[in-house]
């Protein structure tokens, strides 16, 4: 069951809810709706301050029961740190606080005004759009393969509550926008988080059909025999040693009219993993299932920016299959021959992930795009480079870079930007090819973004290495929908462009 969101103007002492939840700051500070409760309770918010029972800290909570002069049964206080410094972290640790406090009550809907704390550079509709994805990803559970599911009674409504009708519109349109960001979210870590026994190839190309019904997206789904008369030797490599079949899937948005070029997401959909005849090894191979996450990424995009109804038009380009050892599997030392007509000498066969992308991004040529972003978990060195806080970000165009960089600050999915320098390119020589498919242990993850440099033609491109963000490993194990969010701030400031 979804979450649903709304809005409403709405006195918290008044208000019906199961629960509600205000904030409050360090040093005995109230937001003016805790401080309208402290007046209905007389002085009671203050008192439990002043006690030390809660003092304000980031994220930290109370929950307090039938309080004096407030209606609803329930009242959460949800801590933000100083009042004249709560930020972009600050406030997303808060509003996680909070709903996972009201989670854990068994309210079945619950009214939070917090979009009422000033959070600096952020307007109303940006608090209430990330208000949406963080309640959502918090309350999201995964659990379409357990015969017993989870939450018998969960949290189904969250209304933002305002003081007046003034502050309706920024807040009512953020949260439009936020409610259609944590489904392109949720999305994709389903898709992120279903076993490599059933998201197959055929499956992400099933679920790509589905979603262009839904948003009517025009959806077209290529076969080996289509790969093979366009010249895609690249992808086809990877999938030689694989029962399962592979799937180009290309999706086509079209807000802007067919006058405008279109912006094109590319999407790495290994749908699993084995590292091929360089078989990885066996210790946490499962959760290799999330190789095609930039392939769940697009998809969750393209899902987030139809509902929006933006004013672009988009492709998406999923080359889907799986790294497996088989038989007929490529060996280390094979050479093939690209879509672009470069060839390739395969050093190792666990670095499939460009092998693929790669006639993926000569393919995208074709659409005339105005600028091609593709979406990769590529590289166990962007992990050791910049762990699991920031995705690794590639560019041929520094304007490009900056843009993709202010939308991760804006959507707090962030990117850091490194080099994609001539100078690394001189690792991927080969004796017998056009290319190496590795460039050795040194700099892994920007040789590998080298690799797929040769392959991204005349137009502005960018690349998203997000091995070390799009899961967790450990006993929160799973997708996280990142960077969905990245992307849809990238499109929404593109659309208002």
């Amino acid at each position: 069951m979804r979450l649903e969101f709304s809005t409403k103007v709405s006195l918290p002492d008044r208000e019906k809810a199961d629960c509600i939840a205000v904030a409050v700051f360090e040093g005995e500070r109230l937001s003016a709706s805790a401080a309208a409760l402290d007046r209905a309770s007389g002085g009671q918010i203050r008192a439990l301050l002043r006690s030390r029972d809660l003092e304000g800290k980031p994220g930290t909570t109370r929950l307090l029961y039938r309080v004096p002069g407030v209606t609803a049964e329930r009242v959460v206080l949800v801590g933000m740190g100083k009042e004249k410094q709560v930020g972009a972290k600050e406030y997303r640790d808060g509003v996680r606080a909070a709903v996972s406090a009201i989670r854990e009550t068994g309210a079945a809907q619950a009214c939070l005004y917090v979009t009422e704390v000033a959070v600096a550079d952020r307007d109303g509709a940006w608090k209430a759009r990330h208000l949406a994805v963080v309640a959502d990803e918090t309350l999201y559970r995964f659990d379409q393969m357990k015969s017993d599911k989870a939450d018998a009674r969960p949290l189904a409504q969250i209304a933002l509550g305002v003081a007046s009708r003034r502050e309706m519109r920024p807040v009512t349109l953020g949260l439009d926008a936020g409610r259609a960001v944590a489904s392109g979210v949720a999305l994709a870590r389903d898709l992120g988080n279903l076993p490599g026994n059933i998201c197959t190839p055929e499956y992400l190309a099933e679920k790509a059909l589905q979603l262009g019904k839904q948003f009517r997206l025009a959806v077209e789904v290529l076969e080996r025999a289509d790969m093979k008369r366009l010249g895609m030797g690249s992808l086809l490599s990877v999938a030689k040693g694989s029962r399962q079949p592979p799937k180009f899937i290309v999706l086509r948005y079209g807000g802007a009219g067919k006058g405008a070029r279109p912006i094109v997401l590319v999407g790495k959909g290994i749908t699993f993993d084995s590292g091929g005849i360089s078989l990885k090894p066996g210790a946490e191979m499962d959760e290799m299932k999330f190789d095609m996450c930039g392939a769940a990424s697009v998809l969750g995009t393209l899902r987030a920016a139809a509902e929006m109804k933006l004013k672009l038009n988009l492709v998406g380009l999923i080359p889907a299959t799986e790294n497996m050892p088989g038989g007929a599997a490529s060996k280390p030392g094979d050479i093939v021959k690209s879509m672009s007509g470069q060839t390739i000498e395969i050093l190792n066969t666990d670095a499939e992930g460009r092998l693929i992308l790669c006639d993926a991004l000569t393919y995208a040529g074709r659409f005339e795009p105005q600028l091609v972003i593709d979406v990769a978990t590529l590289t166990g060195a962007c992990v050791i480079a910049l762990g699991h806080v920031c995705s690794g970000l590639f560019a041929n165009r520094d304007a490009l870079a900056r843009e993709l960089l202010a939308a991760g600050e804006d959507a707090w999915d962030r990117a850091w930007q490194l080099p994609l320098w001539p100078d690394y390119r001189e690792q991927l020589k080969s004796n017998f090819a056009d290319l190496a498919n590795i460039g050795g242990r040194p700099a892994g993850s920007v040789t590998a973004a080298c690799f797929l440099s040769s392959f991204s033609g005349k137009y502005p491109w960018a690349h998203l290495d997000i091995a070390g963000t799009a899961w967790k490993s450990g006993k929160e194990k799973g997708a996280t929908g990142r960077p969905v969010p990245l992307l849809a701030s990238f499109l929404m400031r593109r659309a208002k462009r």
